[in-house]
């Protein structure tokens, strides 16, 4: 959902997505086709749920202070519950009304603008607004996100009594900060994220954009209006002050979420467990086989130099030389995803089991062949077929039942400071990446995790990026995304997925550490695996 489609720039493109695979997150991308979202539980005739009315969340704050990245996490949350929600960069309405190319005009970011300044800012504020209504009133939208600086209290009035007319709730959620370690950060993550500094350089993007917050300081109004509905994060979700926002669940549950999230940067890593003597079966717990402790040690060594040399890239790009971030290492309960993560723990590194996180429950597929399956279950295939995501073979789970199982999983996840190491089974992996990633139900059955590579989620204020990282030197036995056996999903003869997946095709040889678009591949996924 992109909001340069409305734009002149865009206005001959309604099929513009930004997104080429699978390995760029799909946070700003339009949907082809409304569908359920992943973890989604009904659906409704006007696509609002929780019996909530039309919601706009403006947000609050200087520049570099996580506004964005607050805007970006909480669409990405509510669009994975399946509440419509499209977020409106004004940055995004400034650059398309520009145009490629083409600068603002020099004093656009100061409050005492030239008159030519101040039309241009109402063009692209009147846009934008109208944008917004039309997704709330014509396209059945229930959360609109405007992210925009809104400094002064007068302003946020006159906003929430517009809206207001409309029968449109306005909540305000204002980034303060005052530890200069965060706005430092900040600053170096929109540098590199926002499309505003492509092909600037290292320093003249921070000097510009420290010109921009100089500009805003002086002029800006922090929120104190006590008529208004407010959240507002100090220091990157240290303290949270909530005024006024009892009007529905759904804006409880948004404050709820607001409680887990912080917009520190911490990566994130995904791995599969090493191999077991009993690879085919669910409920045997096995231990890791000699191959397995192998995976592990390789496993580890691999993260640990990734780590380094990520940490002596950042110097030699001008950043301060300090110590790596923890790295915290989660597993499920199942014994082969404990002790691959043993070699780590014995070089002190915090490992944390969470029962939430075990496999995708096969059911009666438990160490069936496809053939068998075919022919015992031929219309439970067939539904397979129809809806891989939200289809459960009999005394099974589904992939939508594995989401929510998850959510606990997931608000965690935005709780966690340190860098996270997860190492779990392939359907866990799955669910989480298409998470972060934004990836639809459609995609995340297709998602595919050789166990010859780390995949590295990138955060990044405007979206995420995702990394994989070459583990080397291990038996071809034990690369493939998954054993043969049963696949779910379980496609037609001959069937390629129309979905770049993360991975690497069987047979073929991943680069180390690199960013990557997948071609199109064919799925052998186990739910055993």
């Amino acid at each position: 959902m992109d909001t340069l489609l409305t734009a002149d720039l865009a206005a001959k493109a309604p099929r513009f997505r930004r997104r080429s695979s699978t390995f760029v997150d799909a946070i700003h991308d339009l949907p082809e086709k409304e569908s359920m979202a992943p973890a989604q539980l009904y659906s409704t005739e006007s696509g609002r749920l929780f019996h909530s009315g039309r919601i706009m969340i403006a947000t609050v704050g200087l520049p570099a202070r996580g506004k964005t990245h607050t805007s970006v996490a909480l669409a990405r949350y509510l669009r994975w519950l399946g509440v419509k929600t499209r977020i409106f960069h004004l940055g995004d309405y400034r650059r398309a009304t520009v145009g490629p190319g083409n600068e603002v005009p020099a004093d656009y970011f100061f409050t005492n603008a030239s008159a030519s300044s101040v039309i241009l800012r109402n063009k692209i504020l009147k846009r934008c607004r109208e944008d917004i209504y039309h997704f709330l009133d014509s396209e059945n939208g229930q959360i609109a996100i405007y992210d925009a600086v809104n400094p002064l209290s007068a302003g946020r009035k006159q906003l929430a009594r517009e809206f207001a007319k409309h029968n449109i709730q306005t909540l305000y959620i204002e980034s303060q900060c005052t530890d200069e370690k965060i706005i430092e950060e900040n600053v170096r993550n929109v540098k590199i994220s926002s499309p505003d500094y492509r092909g600037w350089t290292d320093a003249d993007a921070v000097a510009d954009y420290l010109k921009r917050i100089n500009a805003r300081i002086p002029h800006f109004e922090t929120m104190e209006e006590p008529e208004l509905h407010y959240v507002k994060m100090i220091n990157a979700g240290e303290r949270l002050v909530v005024n006024n926002c009892a009007f529905g669940y759904l804006s409880q549950r948004i404050v709820f979420y607001l409680l887990n999230l912080h917009t520190k940067s911490r990566q994130t890593y995904f791995a599969r467990a090493g191999t077991t003597s009993d690879q085919e079966s669910s409920k045997v717990d096995a231990p890791l086989s000699a191959e397995g402790e192998d995976y592990a040690r390789k496993m580890g060594d691999t993260l640990i130099k990734h780590r380094e040399e990520e940490r002596q890239k950042m110097i030699e790009m001008g950043g301060s030389d300090v110590s790596l971030r923890p790295l915290t290492i989660w597993t499920s309960t199942r014994r082969r995803t404990v002790e691959t993560s043993h070699y780590l723990a014995s070089k002190g590194y915090r490992v944390r089991q969470r029962s939430q996180m075990s496999q995708l429950n096969p059911g009666v597929c438990e160490r069936m062949s496809e053939r068998r399956i075919r022919a015992e279950y031929p219309q439970e295939v067939a539904k397979h077929e129809a809806d891989p995501y939200h289809h459960r073979y009999p005394r099974a789970e589904s992939y939508h039942d594995l989401a929510v199982r998850l959510e606990p999983i997931i608000l965690e996840l935005e709780r966690e400071q340190n860098d996270l190491l997860i190492i779990a089974h392939e359907s866990v992996l799955r669910v989480l990446y298409g998470y972060l990633m934004a990836c639809s139900a459609t995609d995340i059955p297709n998602l595919e995790f050789p166990r010859d590579e780390i995949i590295e989620i990138i955060p990044a204020s405007y979206n995420n990026e995702a990394k994989r990282i070459h583990i080397p030197d291990l038996p071809p036995r034990m690369i493939a995304g998954s054993p043969e056996g049963l696949k779910i999903p379980v496609p037609p003869s001959g069937a390629v997925t129309p979905f770049s997946g993360v991975g690497t095709p069987s047979g073929s040889v991943t680069p180390l550490t690199e960013h990557v678009s997948i071609p199109l591949r064919r799925v052998t996924s186990n739910p055993g695996s």
